[in-house]
Formats: structure tokens, C-alpha cells, sequence
């Protein structure tokens, strides 16, 4: 009888053991296009509102996202979808209740961001128009109104491919979703994007 729970745990050992190598074997999480990517745009999701209390709260997030991006210096900034290799929808958390939506504080003058001898010139109006198709009978009016949004309370960080028409059609190739992780100046969503984007080049390097 020994004998036979013997050969049994021993072939159960072997069962287990391929499951066990395979679990091991990390897959890739970001695209190549993201690992070879060198061009960024930063913008605010299309969709988002923003409470009375804190009119320029996504504002605020795209300026914070901009400046860590430039900070990393990884990749460099514009302010085209066409020339971007990749876009970041950003998207401030808040609690439910009145809100407004294309709010005249996301409209973004000629600015200029210095940081490390890096500069951003910025020259923008609202949301760029060319990130979404609305579809027929899609609302053309993007001027400020006013609603009762029932929105997520955690920021929203999102990486879609750039260079395409209405690149925010597709899925995103990365998403981060976390309460204040678009909070300044250590933007949490950023530095995740940073570690999973090395770990995707270790995983893409170890591959045969």
C-alpha cells in the first residue's frame, strides 16, 4: 500500500512540474511599438468632467503627467497625435455630483515648462479634436456644460498608439487606475508606467 502512495505522489510531482516552468514564464506586457516609442502626447480623456470645487483638476493632472514624463526623459513631448508615437489619456478621479465638462481651464495657452533643459511649448485649446470619432450624430459642440457626472473616484492612466486616426477607438495598451496617481510632483501612474515598461524590455530581452 506504500508503495502505491509512493508512485502516486511521484507522478503527481511530475504532472505539477511542467505547470510549475510555465508559470514561471513571464510574458511580455507592453507592445514593441510602446518599447520602441520616442514621441509622447499628453492629454486629457474627452469624456472627463470636473467638480465646481476644482475646476482645473484635470488640468492640473496633464500639467503633473508632463512634467514627470520630462523628468524620466525617456521620451520627448509634443503636441500632436499625428507625430506621437504614443498618447497618454489622462483622467482625474473625483466623487459624484455636479460637474462641468470642457471646462474653459483646460484650455492651455503658449506655455513653456523648463526642466532640466528640457522645454515644452504648448499651445492648446481644450481637448485635440482628432483623438476620437464621435459618429454620426455625434455632438459637434465643445463648449462648457454643465452635469451631474457619476465618474470614477481613482485617476485614470492610459497609453494608446499614436500616429493613427482616432487612436482612442482602440484599447489601450496599458491602463493604471489608483486614487491620486496623477498627484504631483512623484506622479505614481508615471513611475508604474516607467517599471512595467523596463520589465517589458528585460522580458522582450530574454526572449530567444
Amino acid at each position: 500500500m506504500s508503495g502505491r502512495r509512493l508512485m502516486f505522489f511521484l507522478l503527481v510531482l511530475l504532472l505539477l512540474a511542467p505547470l510549475g516552468v510555465a508559470k514561471n514564464k513571464k510574458k511580455q506586457v507592453l507592445p514593441d511599438y510602446v518599447l520602441k516609442a520616442q514621441t509622447v502626447l499628453v492629454v486629457i480623456h474627452p469624456g472627463a468632467g470636473e467638480p465646481f470645487t476644482n475646476p482645473t483638476a484635470n488640468r492640473t493632472a496633464q500639467d503633473n503627467v508632463e512634467k514627470a514624463m520630462m523628468k524620466w526623459g525617456r521620451f520627448n513631448l509634443v503636441t500632436s497625435a499625428q507625430t506621437a508615437d504614443l498618447v497618454v489619456v489622462v483622467r482625474k478621479g473625483h466623487k459624484a455630483g455636479p460637474t462641468v465638462s470642457n471646462s474653459p481651464g483646460d484650455n492651455r495657452p503658449v506655455i513653456f515648462q523648463p526642466n532640466g533643459g528640457d522645454i515644452l511649448v504648448a499651445g492648446q485649446k481644450g481637448r485635440p479634436p482628432d483623438l476620437t470619432n464621435p459618429g454620426i450624430g455625434g455632438s459637434a459642440d465643445r463648449g462648457p456644460h454643465i452635469g451631474d457626472e457619476i465618474g470614477p473616484a481613482e485617476d485614470t492612466f492610459e497609453v494608446y498608439r499614436g500616429g493613427v486616426e482616432d487612436p482612442l477607438d482602440a484599447s489601450p495598451a496599458w491602463r493604471y487606475v489608483a486614487r491620486d496617481a496623477l498627484n504631483g510632483p512623484q506622479v505614481a501612474a508615471v513611475e508604474e508606467f516607467r517599471k512595467t515598461l523596463n520589465e517589458s524590455e528585460k522580458q522582450r530581452q530574454q526572449k530567444p
